[in-house]
C-alpha cells in the first residue's frame, strides 16, 4: 500500500517489529513544511471526529504537530503561548459559548 504522507519518527521501526517492510524518504524542508500543515489539518479533523474517550489523544497529535510547526519556523511553544495569551486577552476566548448570528450595517441616519 503506498501513502506518501508524513508519519512520526518511530512509526518505521514499528512496522518492523510487527514483521512488515516499508519505505520512507526524508522530506526537503519545503516538502516538510507543507505536509506539517497537511497533518496539522488531518490531525483536527481526527479531533472534530473523536468520541470524548478519544480526544484526550487526539489533542495531543495536534500539539504535536503544533510544535513541529513552530519548530520549522524557529518558534518556541513559549512564544506560540505568549501569543496565545495576547490574543486572548485582546480577543477573549471561547468560554462564553457565544456563536455570531448576523452582522447588522450600521446605522446610517444622523441626530442632527
Amino acid at each position: 500500500m503506498f501513502y506518501n504522507k508524513l508519519i512520526r519518527d518511530h512509526i518505521p521501526a514499528i512496522i518492523t517489529q510487527s514483521g512488515r517492510q516499508c519505505r520512507t524518504a526524508t522530506m526537503p524542508a519545503d516538502e516538510y513544511n507543507q505536509a506539517l500543515r497537511a497533518k496539522l489539518v488531518e490531525e483536527a479533523l481526527e479531533v472534530q471526529a473523536a468520541r470524548p474517550e478519544e480526544l484526550l489523544q487526539e489533542l495531543a497529535d495536534v500539539l504535536e504537530v503544533v510544535q513541529a510547526l513552530a519548530a520549522t519556523h524557529g518558534l518556541a511553544l513559549t512564544t506560540v503561548e505568549a501569543m496565545r495569551q495576547q490574543r486572548h486577552q485582546e480577543r477573549g476566548g471561547f468560554t462564553q459559548r457565544l456563536k455570531l448570528l448576523e452582522i447588522l450595517p450600521a446605522d446610517s441616519r444622523s441626530d442632527a
